[in-house]
């Protein structure tokens, strides 16, 4: 059935008869063909509208001003709030941060506009990102074994290693989980030699020396061990001739802090004729090296790789 259209002089002429009162409203809707609550909207609106239409214009514009100002206060003081919540909330961090920022429960600002002021989307900030299946996790945990017992293995020979082991992966995907998981393969790199501006360099003295007793070469060297949430780095200092490890000290850095501290704890036990270590960072800084100079009284060495296999 078509829709009726009323234009507005037939709106007005109804509404005037209804504010007569000289007949009921379903009395006049049964006449005109409208349905009662039309008519009684309009009248409604006709009554409350009649006000402002007998209000002198400079009472208007007093009330329109006042509003106006009463709605400036109120943006200002939204603008302050959002002003105070951004200085400790910058716009500039990462996405993940950005999220961290976000206070469902302020009292004031939106989650809307909590991400339109962060420049962030806010249907991220419901976006769960997917872990790692099962499948992948079982190959992570895979080439974790096989580093390792074998440091020196690339994507390349570690997804031969997986596949005769049953792991059926390609190599882009054996590259990703070494990425994902910060393993990359030991090998000779370009210009480790050069030694770094402003490093004290010593020249290599086990060069056919045959050592025949305790205490004429010590040597120390950092290792990890793999642990379920992450790896542990021990440092070692041990006497060449014995093997015997003279002390040792752990650390989840790899500050050089837990060095000086193991090396601090074998020269309280004697003093070796020759010290060798790698060219690392850990005992070629002034702190290592200040431990040597001040409480050593013998020569120390460095080598090009890592403690000469004394570990």
């Amino acid at each position: 059935m078509k829709r009726r259209q009323y234009d507005g002089i037939f709106k007005a002429r109804i509404v005037l008869e209804a504010l007569r009162e000289r007949k009921t409203i379903a009395e006049l809707a049964s006449h005109y063909k409208v349905h009662p609550a039309v008519i009684a909207k309009g009248k409604k609106h006709a009554v409350g509208s009649l006000p402002e239409l007998f209000s002198d214009k400079r009472d208007r514009d007093r009330q329109d001003q006042q509003a106006l100002q009463e709605e400036l206060y109120r943006q200002i003081g939204q603008l302050t709030v959002e002003l105070d919540w951004l200085k400790k909330n910058p716009a500039c961090f990462p996405l993940e941060r950005k999220r961290e920022l976000i206070e469902r429960d302020h009292p004031r600002i939106p989650l809307a506009r909590q991400c339109e002021l962060l420049g962030l989307a806010r249907s991220s900030l419901y976006y769960q990102p997917r872990g790692e299946s099962e499948e992948n996790l079982a190959v992570m945990r895979r080439i974790d074994q096989l580093y390792t017992k074998w440091p020196f293995l690339g994507s390349r020979r570690m997804r031969v290693y997986l596949s005769r082991q049953g792991y059926e992966v390609n190599r882009k995907r054996v590259q990703r989980l070494m990425s994902l998981m910060g393993l990359e393969a030991i090998y000779p790199k370009r210009s480790l030699s050069r030694a770094v501006t402003g490093a004290k360099r010593y020249p290599y003295l086990l060069r056919g020396l045959e050592v025949a007793s305790a205490d004429e070469v010590w040597a120390a060297d950092i290792t990890y061990i793999r642990l379920v949430h992450g790896y542990l780095y021990l440092v070692a200092v041990l006497d060449w001739w014995s093997r015997y490890v003279l002390a040792w000290e752990t650390s989840n850095t790899l500050d050089a802090d837990f060095c000086v501290v193991a090396l601090r704890r074998a020269l309280e036990r004697g003093q070796p004729e020759i010290s060798n270590t790698d060219q690392g960072v850990q005992f070629s800084c002034g702190q290592f090296l200040g431990v040597l100079e001040s409480e050593g009284d013998g020569r120390w060495t460095m080598c090009l790789w890592s403690g000469c296999g004394a570990l």
